[in-house]
Formats: structure tokens, C-alpha cells, sequence
């Protein structure tokens, strides 16, 4: 069971505007990523469940991060249909993220008042998404679309709340450009995932990266 609730999530994000996601099927890769993560000042962690065992994976990070971090609200990423978002709920993830707009995962999510967060690209799947009850709508790929689509969004309906997943850098020129554009929280992998020159994740550059981020971050936001 989450032991956050929808409204807390969507609160979460608002104020801290970053949700770093990540998988790996290294449980101990996985500990260290939400380490730094934690440490560099996130309090959101989206796990993108993307290999063959994934739920196990998830299970044992959310006892840990549970015991450790429990003031990290560790959700799920790249679920596809209501009885993966079920499955995850079971093991206790505070939201569900996925990169389609489906109503099956809505009503599975809303029965248990999970946050989920569809990966829409329209006006009308964002509209139908909100419809659903959905609180903050994902923007996949972020990349394609840009910071324009979401101004152009925000024009004729100030009240949505988009969060632009891919196409983000923890730097202060992109995250400029898209919360200047109006989205309430951005999405972060790869970009602030980094390896070092041997290929392997950089957990100390992980961290600064996500504190950098929440600064800028931070500062945007009193701007608004």
C-alpha cells in the first residue's frame, strides 16, 4: 500500500519540481542511485520497470528505501496496462507513471488513490486524461514536443499540469526554457543519470546534478 497519498505526490512534485527516474536490475545499483538522489535533495524517485523482473527489483527498493528514506515517495515508470499498475500498487508504489494514456490503469489507480500519470502528446488526450482525474499529466516524448507545445497548452487551459519527460537537462538554459513554458514538474533520466569513463554510474556526479537541478529549479520557481 502507498504510503503517500495522491494529493501528497502532486504536492511533492509542485514544490520540489524534479522527479529523477531510472532501472536497474542491480538491486544494490538501484540503493545507490536513490542514495544520491536523496542526498542531492530529490524526495520523488520514478523506477522505470523496463526488464524482466522488475516487480522484484521494486519490491526489495521500496522496503529499503521505506526504512531508510522515508521521506521519498518512490513510484513506478513504463507501465502498460491496470494489472502491472495493480502488481506495483501491491508492492507499494506512492504513483504510477506510463508513457500511453489508458483508462483501465486510471480506474485501477483512482480505486486505490494512487497518482498516475499518463504520457500524453494532444490537447485531447491531455483534456480526456483530466477527465479521468488525473492531477499531473506526463509530456512523452518531452523532446519532440518542446517547451512551445506546452505554452501553447497552457494558453487555453491554465488549469493543466504537465510534467515533460525526455528532452530535459539539468541545466539552467533547458530548464529554463520549459519552466518558463508553464510545466509543473519535469521528468530527468539519462541526462542526470551519468556514467563515468568506464561506463558505470557516477553516483557522486548523480547526486550534484539533482542538487543543481533543485536549484535552479528552486529559483525559477520564485520567479513565477
Amino acid at each position: 500500500m502507498a504510503t503517500f497519498t495522491r494529493i501528497q505526490v502532486a504536492s511533492l512534485m509542485e514544490s520540489t519540481g524534479l522527479v529523477p527516474l531510472f532501472y536497474d536490475s542491480n538491486i544494490e545499483v538501484c540503493k545507490r542511485v536513490v542514495e544520491a538522489c536523496y542526498h542531492g535533495g530529490a524526495r520523488l524517485l520514478e523506477f522505470t520497470a523496463r526488464g524482466d523482473f522488475a516487480h522484484e527489483v521494486f519490491g526489495m527498493l521500496n522496503k529499503y528505501v521505506r526504512s531508510e528514506f522515508p521521506e521519498m515517495a518512490l513510484g513506478v515508470g513504463s507501465v502498460t496496462d491496470a494489472s502491472a499498475a495493480s502488481l506495483y500498487m501491491q508492492l507499494g508504489a506512492n504513483f504510477i507513471v506510463t508513457p500511453v494514456l489508458r483508462e483501465d490503469i486510471a480506474l485501477v489507480c483512482n480505486r486505490r488513490k494512487v497518482l498516475w500519470s499518463p504520457g500524453c502528446g494532444s490537447l485531447t488526450e491531455i483534456a480526456k486524461a483530466e477527465e479521468l482525474g488525473c492531477e499531473i499529466v506526463k509530456l512523452f516524448p518531452g523532446g519532440i514536443y518542446g517547451p512551445e507545445f506546452v505554452k501553447a497548452i497552457k494558453g487555453p487551459c491554465q488549469w493543466t499540469s504537465i510534467m515533460p519527460t525526455g528532452g530535459v537537462s539539468p541545466t539552467k538554459e533547458s530548464l529554463t526554457s520549459w519552466f518558463n513554458a508553464g510545466v509543473t514538474c519535469v521528468g530527468m533520466g539519462s541526462k542526470l543519470m551519468v556514467k563515468d569513463e568506464n561506463g558505470n554510474l557516477d553516483y557522486s556526479r548523480i547526486q550534484e546534478l539533482t542538487k543543481l537541478s533543485l536549484k535552479i529549479i528552486s529559483e525559477l520557481k520564485k520567479d513565477v
